[in-house]
């Protein structure tokens, strides 16, 4: 390890330091410092503690050694997430409260498994009405002066001193007018929240103590909060949102006061057991996450933690960060290149443009995606780090000709051709050289765009950017750490929710933690990427599917398949366009980018119904932010790609076509399905299931893939796998289940062989079909096999003579039952047809020497 003595939580390192190393042998009693595996849990009041609870059997049946919980804290009334926390020190009552969570706990611990939390730092609520924020209605009532202030990040500098509340729909007078927004000094205003209120329809506000009696408009001028129309939020400085979400508030966790208090339930159910580890929201969004892992760490006593932090694909996480790793979006990218055919890649990228006319190219797309958002929902947050910039030069004399509006283009076009969420730089320290490199191409690209006249500023912002500017203040300070807080909101927003959505050529690499520009890598290159977070991360998480999932893993899995096909797609895909316009009354056809999106929706999802298509493809286009978008929808539009679509479900011609068509590839998309699965099971780090894809599950973006989950059908096909039917007969989901179940099962007998410091090692075989096959050694007992480009590996014939050497011993597939004794002296390997005859992955387990 490059990382010297630093321990990170459930590393290896930590045994070799002297940390007591828990007994997971017993099957009695099994508790794991580092989780042998996960299973990610949507909580809501549907979901509550108790209904988990019930079903704690089939988890433990399952193989799992930890539930992976939701966020836990109380939210908004009827929340369907958990993200929209309102109080810090109360776990969620529509979940079961703090002895619903106790109750889970106990049965986890009775059956030897654990629990795992999503902890969110970053921001809380603006709920309706506000009081449901103790903290937050506090501040709307005192202000600066209030002994909350200090938890939220608020420009008090802005609005007079006051607080930006974007709450209303349509502009203030207007709603002072119509008495919408009015004074409450009722009996029951007084009783209910103390004092007389200001109203908006459900929203409630504090008035300012001694400002009781006055009319409007001195009495809204007299408040610590402004009440704005809605649009107003994007375009003018407040407080610090959850990307462009003005219902969420950042949070300060950088002052330790806020970081204790809003931790403090937290930790204590870590110290007592309740918990065992914490899976980090967004520490991009913090103003030091460094310093915020860091506290966890100490005040955890080194618990296993994991952030959800997005990784360019030739980008490593931090190695400052106390932390046992990512929760995945890396393993998942490479994952899925693995199954990616490079040169169907390119054809499909080549088709893509000439039918729809949009750009063939990612990068540009989303560098556009970027500077969009800048411009629009982002345009109030980029007005605050200019704010600073022009503070800073206005300070010194030779820095005073930098102009706002050159600071401005500045900062856009440095922003948006940065290519990571953050350049990980802090106040008072030099730069790391890896974020230098990264902030100066990123300030050679935007050169490119910008006149000459402007390089001088945007070098200027560059530098400041990497805190190596002038002597160190409250102003640099506070661009440096803005900058970044900024860069991984554009990101977010531009990228994420923006130029995946515009960009569909290829879906499986256009997804959280995808890249487009490099969809596809070879055996040898994904050992490398695997040794390399092994070495580095080995007790980091690995997934393939998350609640922010845009496909979920067999969609993609599904769509991958067509990077083999091209020309068997556009096939397909002329001949979907062709049924769909031949009806007596064709439908009016949306632009070809959408009619495109809606095609390839559909194969990737089929079979799915109207309401779920509709609801995505409204989603998709607003995401996009083309012919229409949330702040400004074009329902018009948007009606006409629904109409569209429900033409394409209800033409008979259509459906079977999709029916034909997905079952001609579906071999293809079951080996696919099985060995992504396999390889994220078995490879380095702590595999987490996300809820239901133990099983086959076809679903789309947030919130199709968060729907409940029918456990009676789970417990049936788990049923089904474990029966002994041969893995040949069993139906496609029991086939899923039974691999999850027999992978995570391995997992928990034997901790010791995927343990973070048991050995990955690559196999290779030998022969003509070898690039067909991904192999690796987990220690000395466990082979893994997958089979990769299945439609090539046809083309060519099948596996042929090709090979695969595994060391000697009789080994048995824990999926199929059958066994292979290989001699030692032997040169010729195991015939890789052999091994995949009856399904196209295999997990041996070496049960003795031959």
């Amino acid at each position: 390890m490059r990382h010297g003595a630093r321990t990170r939580p459930g590393g290896a390192r930590g045994h070799e330091q002297g940390e007591p190393k828990l007994d997971t042998d017993k099957p009695e009693g099994r508790r794991y410092r580092v989780p042998g595996s996960t299973y990610r849990v949507q909580l809501y009041e549907g979901m509550t503690f108790d209904d988990l609870l019930a079903q704690v059997d089939y988890l433990d049946r399952l193989g799992i050694t930890h539930v992976y919980l939701s966020p836990i804290l109380q939210a908004t009334a009827g929340s369907m997430h958990g993200y929209d926390v309102i109080d810090h020190d109360r776990i969620a009552d529509g979940l079961g409260g703090e002895e619903g969570l106790r109750r889970l706990a106990a049965a986890l611990h009775e059956r030897g498994l654990g629990a795992i939390a999503d902890v969110v730092p970053n921001h809380m609520a603006v709920p309706v009405p506000e009081h449901g924020n103790r903290a937050l209605w506090s501040v709307l009532r005192e202000g600066p002066e209030s002994p909350f202030a200090a938890w939220f990040d608020v420009d008090w500098s802005a609005q007079d001193g006051a607080l930006l509340l974007p709450v209303l729909g349509r502009r203030i007078g207007e709603c002072l007018r119509t008495g919408e927004l009015h004074a409450d000094r009722s009996d029951t205003a007084v009783a209910e929240f103390g004092g007389p209120v200001l109203r908006y329809f459900g929203h409630v506000f504090p008035l300012r103590p001694g400002t009781e009696d006055l009319e409007p408009p001195e009495l809204l001028r007299a408040q610590y909060y402004r009440p704005a129309y809605w649009r107003v939020a994007a375009e003018e400085p407040g407080y610090r949102r959850f990307f462009d979400i003005s219902s969420l508030i950042a949070v300060r966790v950088e002052d330790p006061g806020v970081l204790h208090a809003t931790h403090r339930l937290l930790l204590d159910l870590v110290k007592d057991g309740t918990l065992d580890g914490l899976r980090i929201d967004h520490p991009d969004g913090l103003a030091d996450p460094r310093g915020y892992l860091s506290f966890l760490n100490g005040a955890t006593g080194g618990a296993w933690t994991v952030v959800e932090k997005i990784l360019a694909a030739d980008e490593q996480l931090p190695a400052d960060w106390m932390c046992a790793g990512t929760t995945g979006y890396d393993a998942q990218r490479a994952i899925g290149a693995l199954l990616t055919d490079p040169v169907g890649a390119e054809r499909l990228v080549a088709l893509y443009a000439g039918l729809t006319g949009s750009a063939q190219e990612f990068g540009p797309v989303a560098r556009q995606a970027r500077l969009d958002v800048l411009d629009t929902v982002l345009h109030a947050e980029v007005d605050r780090l200019v704010e600073v910039l022009v503070a800073i030069c206005h300070t010194e004399l030779e820095l005073r000709d930098h102009t706002q509006a050159g600071l401005r283009e500045a900062v856009n076009a440095l922003i948006a051709n940065l290519r990571v969420y953050r350049a990980y730089t802090v106040p008072g320290e030099a730069p790391p050289a890896e974020s230098v490199l990264r902030v100066e191409a990123a300030a050679k690209a935007a050169a490119a765009t910008l006149p000459a006249e402007r390089l001088e500023t945007l070098n200027l912002v560059r530098d400041l950017a990497l805190g190596r500017v002038g002597p160190r203040d409250e102003p640099r300070d506070e661009f440096q750490v803005r900058f970044q807080q900024t860069c991984a909101a554009v990101m977010a927003k531009g990228v994420e929710d923006t130029a995946f959505y515009r960009w569909t050529a290829l879906p499986g690499a256009s997804d959280v933690g995808g890249e487009p520009t490099e969809p596809a890598m070879g055996p040898a290159r994904f050992h490398g990427f695997c040794a390399l977070r092994h070495s580095e991360w080995p007790a980091a998480m690995t997934t393939l599917s998350t609640h922010d999932s845009k496909r979920s893993e067999d969609v993609r899995a599904r769509l991958s398949v067509l990077t083999e096909l091209p020309d068997e797609w556009a096939a397909a895909l002329a001949g979907f366009q062709v049924a769909v316009r031949a009806s007596a009354t064709p439908p009016d056809a949306p632009d070809p980018a959408d009619e495109y999106l809606l095609w390839q929706t559909l194969v990737g999802a089929w079979p799915i119904d109207a309401d779920r298509l509709q609801k995505y493809l409204r989603k998709a286009l607003r995401e996009a932010k083309g012919r229409t978008s949330w702040s400004a929808p074009d329902e018009a539009y948007e009606d006409r790609v629904l109409d569209f679509a429900k033409a394409a479900l209800d033409s008979e011609k259509v459906r079977g076509e999709l029916d034909a068509f997905t079952d001609r590839i579906a071999p293809y998309v079951r080996s696919n399905l099985l060995t992504q699965k396999l390889v994220q099971l078995t490879m380095a780090g702590v595999p987490d299931v996300y809820q239901a894809t133990e099983s086959e599950f076809w679903a789309l973006t947030d919130p199709d893939n968060r729907r409940p989950v029918d456990f009676a059908a789970l417990r049936a096909l788990l049923d089904e796998a474990d029966s002994g039917s041969p893995a040949g007969s069993l139906s496609a989901p029991a086939t899923k289940i039974r691999l999850t179940s027999r992978a995570l099962r391995l997992r928990r007998e034997r901790p010791d062989w995927f343990a973070p410091e048991a050995a990955q090692t690559p196999l290779f075989p030998i022969g003509l079909a070898a690039e067909h096959a991904i192999a690796f050694l987990r220690g000395e007992h466990v082979a893994v096999i997958g089979t990769r480009l299945s439609v090539g590996l046809e083309r060519a014939g099948g596996w042929g003579d090709t090979t695969l050497s595994l060391p000697p011993g009789h080994w048995r597939c824990r999926l199929t039952g059958r066994e292979y004794d290989v001699d030692g002296q032997a040169v010729i390997g195991v015939p890789l047809g052999a091994l995949t005859e009856e399904l196209p992955v295999a997990l041996l387990v070496r049960e003795a020497a031959a």
